[in-house]
């Protein structure tokens, strides 16, 4: 398992997908709220003038010298909800980054946000 403390030193390193087919680069570090691990990952993806984040599970990835990967496809991954890279993931759309991968949502009993960025 990657630890908080671990996964921040990997922001700005590439992103790979299963073949090594790089994805982006790691922008920022979302944990699950109830247990403060590492969820989810922003990756930022598209042209220098026309980039934004996309979302991708960090459940079993793993480092490499100078990369972050990740068990998705590079397309998938791409396909996933995404943002601008000045905005914040809204509380509506986080059950969409978890249904895009099959994953179940679990909210907080009041409704709380299972994800915050670190």
């Amino acid at each position: 398992m990657i630890r908080s403390a671990d996964i921040r030193e990997w922001r700005n390193h590439a992103v790979v997908d299963t073949k090594g087919h790089k994805i982006g680069v790691l922008e920022a570090v979302y944990v699950d709220t109830r247990t403060d691990e590492p969820a989810m990952a922003t990756v930022r993806t598209g042209l220098p003038t026309r980039q934004r984040l996309v979302f991708v599970p960090l459940d079993e990835a793993t480092v490499g010298p100078d990369y972050l990967k990740v068990p998705y496809d590079k397309g998938r991954v791409r396909k996933a909800p995404s943002m601008g890279t000045d905005d914040v993931l809204p509380a509506d759309g986080e059950e969409a980054v978890f249904q895009h991968y099959g994953l179940p949502y679990r909210p907080g009993a009041h409704g709380e946000r299972q994800l915050a960025r670190r």
